[in-house]
């Protein structure tokens, strides 16, 4: 099991409560619940059923409230939010892929 400084380097560590989340992105904790039922961010849930964050959730809620701050509609900005991270996925396994070729290769 990881120790406890490790986890809160992990960006995945659901390390922030809501009111944190809302705090540090600038966000209101309804829009933080909105973003759940938009399927952009799903949060972990405590033994106590309290909504927990990881950074890399509380980035996308961050960017989801700036592009709702440039007018874009909600249901919009999380559309583009995660094809534009199914889209940084693709190429980071394309770029894996191509350098397990040149190693397999030499």
């Amino acid at each position: 099991m990881a120790q406890p400084d490790d986890m809160f380097g992990d960006d995945d560590y659901p390390a922030y409560t809501m009111g944190r989340a809302a705090e540090i992105t600038g966000a209101s904790q309804d829009f933080l619940r909105r973003l759940d039922e938009e399927k952009l961010i799903t949060p972990f849930r405590s033994a106590g059923g309290h909504r927990r964050y990881s950074r890399y959730q509380l980035r996308l809620a961050a960017r989801a409230r700036e592009m709702v701050d440039q007018g874009t509609a909600l249901e919009a900005a999380c559309r583009i939010i995660i094809l534009e991270d199914q889209l940084e996925e693709a190429l980071q396994q394309n770029l894996n892929h191509e350098r397990q070729r040149k190693t397999d290769a030499a």
